[in-house]
């Protein structure tokens, strides 16, 4: 069980934090975010997952209001319910902050593609970055995330100190997504403490 008496200053995209969880099966691997999980500052969830969306899946952008893929299927049900869920796990971990994917449809912020599927940019916020601006929390992509405060690094704790569920378990390409009936890599927003 996770000790929660130490709030998480970051609630991250599990894909920069090395999980296997992009549309593709891929990471956007940045160590700087792994070790911040790894460190009990950040917790990874990723909302398209936890949407209930497969990996790998069709790609997806932000269309107006919707969220469609590129077989043109409306995803957008899954993607809100990803970031709802995201949020849970963020709010219960004490978050204050997030590092997310850049122009990810749940997790861009500032700029987004849009939903012609020709790598065109627009300003705009992916579902799960829109929601968490709404909520207060200061919101950075890997990009524009100027790393820890000197304060920040100070109050980090040791990471033997730190319990191995902090840490998600990563899924590996080629492993059972959440819609292949096995066990999820991710937190569930059923069972926010990784347990």
């Amino acid at each position: 069980m996770t000790d929660l008496s130490r709030p998480c200053r970051f609630v991250v995209s599990a894909c920069l934090a090395g999980l296997h969880c992009r549309y593709d099966g891929r990471t956007n691997l940045k160590p700087e975010v792994a070790e911040l999980v790894a460190s009990g500052l950040a917790v990874p969830v990723c909302p398209e997952e936890l949407g209930g969306l497969p990996t790998p899946r069709d790609p997806s952008e932000r269309r107006g209001g919707s969220v469609v893929s590129n077989a043109g299927r409306d995803v957008t049900f899954e993607f809100a319910s990803g970031a709802e869920a995201a949020l849970y796990i963020a709010e219960e971990y004490g978050c204050s902050a997030a590092i997310l994917k850049a122009r990810s449809p749940s997790c861009g912020c500032g700029l987004i593609y849009d939903g012609t599927f020709t790598r065109t940019l627009i300003d705009g916020n992916g579902l799960f970055a829109e929601l968490l601006l709404k909520k207060g929390f200061e919101v950075f992509t890997e990009e524009t995330w100027p790393g820890l405060t000197a304060e920040e690094r100070a109050c980090a704790p040791r990471p033997e100190a730190l319990s191995p569920a902090h840490v998600a378990p990563s899924s590996q390409p080629g492993s059972a997504s959440r819609s292949g009936g096995s066990h999820s890599p991710h937190i569930s927003p059923t069972a926010p403490h990784g347990e």
